[in-house]
């Protein structure tokens, strides 16, 4: 062979192998993997995959989104996330701090983008909101100011309520600080709190029949995924208690609670689309700041408040952003 034909076959060579791994890079196929309470169906599991669709990502094409529910027990997750990671996935989207706690149990390498944690450097997560520092990151949810809001609100809608039950899970790492915010709050509207755990979401049944129920005149329910599956049944025994009820999701009010107030989970989610992007695209979860909610949301069911004999306050109808008719 001489030399001209050599530098052609090599030339040739590398121009072909080029044109394999440029094919290899296109056909690559990123892997999300989304561990989340419910179902898929779910409305801020659809809004994350759309906002995955506006930026460009197209299911079975260039991504695969792997979704896995814990069916409302947080006691399933690292065993979720430890097949997750084995799949291998790209990064994990997990939604509050227990869950990313144990997902962080489990890797330490691969991405994890939380949604809904409320206290991420307490909980261990971050090192700093502005800096997190490791392989994780994501979106706040300020659930350590929820709790005392929504008693202020319940206040405001039956101003003669005197005893509230409060539901809430002594398990979470949140639940002490919102707790103290609920009882401070409490002492100032001359409330008086009556107590209910709940560890486990098929604790919730036991804890709306418990002896505290009879004697309140409110409900709070603070923000936890061991509710999460079961916000129709808590917004139906308030109802038949006829008991004014809050919790921080929309669909506790679409479900028949008096009020929800809270951020938008949707809106985190789209969000959190976003930091997975940025992730897939080579960013260092560490460098992403922890992002707070853009607006928290009053929702009032309208037709509720009727059946409770309750007229809403014109300072309320103009603070929420949603009236259930």
């Amino acid at each position: 062979m001489d030399r001209r034909a050599f530098l052609s076959g090599v030339a040739g060579g590398l121009f072909a192998a080029s044109l394999n791994v440029g094919a290899q890079q296109a056909a690559k196929i990123s892997r999300i993997g989304v561990i989340g309470e419910r179902l898929a169906t779910d409305s801020f599991v659809v809004a994350f995959r759309e906002a995955l669709r506006e930026l460009g990502y197209i299911e079975g094409q260039n991504v695969v989104v792997e979704f896995r529910s814990t069916s409302g027990s947080l006691d399933r997750v690292p065993e979720i996330a430890r097949a997750l990671v084995r799949m291998p996935v790209d990064v994990l989207v997990v939604g509050g701090g227990v869950s990313a706690q144990h997902a962080m149990a489990v890797t330490k390498t691969v991405p994890i983008v939380f949604t809904l944690v409320g206290d991420p450097v307490g909980a261990g997560l971050v090192a700093s909101l502005a800096r997190p520092g490791g392989n994780a990151t994501g979106m706040s949810n300020m659930q350590s100011e929820l709790g005392a809001k929504q008693l202020e609100l319940l206040k405001a809608f039956a101003p003669r309520i005197t005893r509230v039950v409060v539901m809430y899970n002594p398990g979470s790492l949140i639940t002490p600080p919102t707790l103290r915010g609920v009882e401070d709050t409490a002492r100032s509207l001359n409330v008086e709190l009556l107590p209910v755990e709940v560890r486990h979401s098929d604790e919730v049944a036991r804890a709306l029949s418990a002896p505290q129920m009879k004697h309140a005149d409110a409900l709070l329910a603070l923000s936890d995924p061991v509710f999460g599956t079961q916000l129709t049944r808590i917004a139906l025994v308030a109802a038949k208690l006829r008991l004014p009820a809050a919790y921080s999701r929309r669909e506790f009010a679409t479900a028949g609670g008096l009020l929800a107030y809270g951020p938008n989970f949707e809106d985190n989610y789209r969000r959190a689309a976003i930091y997975v992007d940025k992730i897939l695209k080579g960013a260092k979860p560490g460098d992403l700041p922890v992002q707070q909610p853009n607006k928290l949301e009053l929702i009032i069911n309208r037709k509720t408040a009727k059946a409770l004999g309750l007229t809403i306050p014109q300072s309320l109808l103009l603070l929420a952003d949603e009236v259930i008719q």
